[in-house]
């Protein structure tokens, strides 16, 4: 006869464990709130190392660690990660800078000539789009081409103050910002020697399955590196281009708009259209029939192109979440948090999903039983 198995009852709880809970509780706040200040720079370093890891575990896999010259090549080639991505952050934000805010006051100048000493250039354009105003309202906006030419004026005019503001800000920020780099340099320096025992460490201190932890973590790793390369990287390259052909037209300002345009991509269905559209209405306005023609063609090829080749490329359905979705989780991201949001916004809205996923197997709610419920139902029809 088989011996009976032992019956498992549950720990139970004294009055210890919850004392000890409630100091664990309290500890782990006083660490968040230790933390918070470096939150911003852990999180930025955080997304490189995920960005750059897969690549740094290819250079560092024949070594070993165990041996000194191991350990020295490991801090080596995690100082030349570092420094390369020093050098990737610094080199676009050192001369980007300078030339954005000296084509932004040029902009300003050639628009407000534009708009007072030769308005006969504009001034059917904006009929034409006063006129559409007044139809598609039904009359009930009564706007002019003069009042859009009156508020375009106001813009323009405030456009050099505003550059001057905010070229204010960022030098007052540049302590600020120095010191973030700093910090972001030396996370990321560490994560690339330790980084796989501080995830060990931080992961333990979850309290759920680990086959759960697994998959938030797999799924965590999966969306920084998709959202990096499948939304940032496409959009950057879309701005880059963007640069080169409006360069290669002599269109004025052409990093301003190609900073907006990287801005713009991430609104569905328009995207980078909502600038070289306009711009291009506005080369044939002037007089540049076919030079409107071509550019919008080039742009529509290689701008928005870029976007419908390279993102499916990226994602390839890892990331199955409508791009609605994503312009909204990254727009109220940014709202709620920040530059952080714009990674954060995705990130929380994906999470929800993945945990609900989790809930609902661990709770076996969802699919297998409505198709048991109806595999009967059909039963019961075939009965009647």
């Amino acid at each position: 006869m088989s011996k009976s198995q032992p019956k498992l009852h549950p720990p139970r709880w004294t009055i210890q464990s919850y004392v000890l809970g409630a100091i664990l509780v309290l500890l782990f706040i006083a660490v968040l709130g230790i933390i918070r200040p470096f939150f911003t720079a852990l999180l930025w370093a955080i997304l490189l190392y995920i960005l750059l890891s897969p690549l740094h575990r290819m250079v560092i896999k024949n070594l070993s660690f165990d041996t000194i010259k191991g350990k020295i090549l490991r801090n080596v080639w995690a100082g030349v990660f570092t420094l390369g991505t020093l050098v990737i952050i610094l080199l676009p934000i050192t001369f980007g800078i300078r030339i954005f805010f000296q084509q932004l006051m040029d902009l300003s100048r050639h628009l407000y000539t534009l708009l007072n000493e030769r308005p006969e250039y504009l001034s059917e354009f904006i009929e034409s789009i006063a006129e559409f105003v007044r139809n598609i309202s039904a009359g009930q906006i009564p706007i002019t081409a003069d009042e859009i030419i009156l508020q375009l004026n106001s813009l323009v005019s405030a456009l050099p103050q505003q550059a001057l503001h905010l070229s204010g800000n960022i030098a007052r920020n540049v302590g600020g910002f120095s010191l973030g780099l700093l910090l972001i340099s030396f996370s990321v320096f560490f994560f690339f020697i330790d980084g796989p025992y501080l995830a060990r460490l931080v992961l333990r201190a979850i309290p759920i399955k680990t086959e759960y932890i697994s998959a938030l973590t797999g799924k965590f790793k999966d969306i920084t590196r998709n959202l990096l390369f499948g939304y940032i990287i496409v959009a950057a390259l879309q701005s880059v281009i963007a640069f080169i052909i409006f360069s290669i037209f002599g269109i004025n300002g052409s990093l301003v708009f190609a900073v907006l345009t990287f801005i713009l991509v991430f609104i569905p269905m328009f995207g980078a259209t909502i600038i070289w559209i306009p711009l291009g209405i506005l080369r044939i306005a002037s007089g540049d029939i076919a030079g409107g023609v071509i550019f919008m063609i080039v742009s529509m090829v290689f701008i928005s192109g870029t976007d419908n080749i390279l993102r499916p490329f990226f994602l390839k359905d890892r990331i199955q979440l409508h791009p609605l979705i994503i312009f909204f989780a990254i727009l109220g991201g940014i709202f709620t948090m920040g530059i952080n949001g714009f990674i954060l916004g995705p990130m929380v809205v994906i999470f929800f999903l993945t945990v609900l996923d989790l809930f609902l197997a661990e709770h076996k709610i969802g699919s297998q039983e409505q198709a048991d419920g109806g595999e009967q139902t059909d039963e019961k029809e075939k009965q009647v």
